[in-house]
């Protein structure tokens, strides 16, 4: 493969020693989630391609599939597996005859059968970062910790992440096992982890965020508007704010990145990435795509200059603008920032 991982600049997630490259791929997007999915062939090529450009985190979870991104993710990391860094997802219960979701499942024995497998289906004798991927509100997060902490010391584990947790879990699991990354949707349009205690008690513990879906699935790009037709397999179709008259309402933020993109002869989904690595060092951002010059126009994001000026012009407009809508309907915001 060709060697070009030089180009892109390290981030360390929090204290850790992990260090990644400053912009990570989120691999979901692949074959899960969106009407635009590639096959398996296209999938791995374009991993590939991600690593030659020197991205160095991958992010993947048992449930996207379910089963099959993890698999894919292995297959293409095979070639550089000593140069990358894989993450992925438990808690989840996964109903094996459909592959439905039927609930969370973060007992013990479950976290330990779900790591196996997936060790397996990655085809790796590690797992870089094992995150939790929503808080089980049967079982005890110290438990989690706990049982990642065994993980950890048998080798099967590196690092243990938390997604979309509240402060006060995470300061809990913590206590009984450093939490190295938090895996949170952050971005100009879904600003909470600002508000609800999450920067903050990442600045306290040392813990960096991992920054998903930092281009607002797809709207932060300008790509989008109420016309956009989504297709039936899109779950996009279920959110908020994907609705005609709430994308009309929030393209006065894509207006916004479009200005400030002008001024920087870059793109909007460039300054929206760029604003995300300017607000911390320890952020890293996993955007996803399927098509290599969106690719290799994120990455080009970790070039561009976003001042101090700059982002307290971006905090000014972006006040004065309103996000219409949730980011997930009802149900789904209640498994989140427990």
């Amino acid at each position: 493969m060709e060697e070009r991982s030089s180009d892109m600049q390290k981030r360390k997630l929090g204290k850790s020693n992990f260090e990644v490259s400053a912009i990570g791929f989120g691999c979901m997007g692949l074959n899960f989630g969106y009407s635009s999915t590639l096959s398996r062939e296209e999938s791995v090529t374009l991993i590939r391609q991600a690593a030659d450009r020197g991205v160095t985190l991958f992010d993947t979870a048992e449930v996207y599939g379910p089963f099959t991104n993890e698999e894919m993710v292995g297959e293409a990391l095979k070639p550089v597996r000593d140069r990358v860094a894989i993450a992925t997802k438990f808690g989840f219960a996964i109903d094996p005859k459909t592959g439905k979701q039927t609930g969370m499942d973060s007992r013990p024995a479950h976290i330990r059968e779900v790591c196996d497998a997936s060790l397996k289906r990655l085809g790796v004798q590690t797992i870089d970062l094992f995150y939790q991927h929503r808080v089980d509100p049967n079982v005890p997060i110290e438990d989690v910790a706990g049982t990642v902490k065994d993980l950890i010391a048998e080798g099967k584990v590196k690092y243990f992440g938390l997604s979309e947790a509240g402060a006060q879990t995470v300061r809990r699991a913590h206590a009984v096992q450093p939490v190295t990354a938090l895996q949170n949707e952050y971005s100009l349009w879904t600003r909470e982890p600002e508000t609800n205690g999450i920067l903050d008690a990442c600045e306290e513990l040392g813990i960096g965020l991992v920054a998903y879906s930092p281009l607002g699935k797809g709207f932060l790009t300008g790509a989008m508007s109420r016309d956009t037709k989504l297709g039936e397999n899109d779950f996009r179709k279920i959110l908020p704010r994907f609705t005609p008259e709430a994308m009309e309402k929030n393209q006065a933020l894509v207006d916004l990145l479009q200005r400030i993109a002008r001024e920087k002869n870059a793109t909007p989904a460039q300054i929206a990435l760029a604003w995300l690595l300017a607000r911390k060092p320890w952020i890293v951002p996993i955007p996803g795509t399927t098509k290599l010059h969106r690719l290799e126009e994120n990455l080009g994001a970790a070039n561009i200059q976003i001042t101090a000026d700059d982002l307290a012009e971006i905090q000014r407009a972006a006040a004065e603008i309103h996000v219409e809508g949730e980011r997930y309907p009802q149900q789904l915001m209640a498994t989140t920032g427990r």
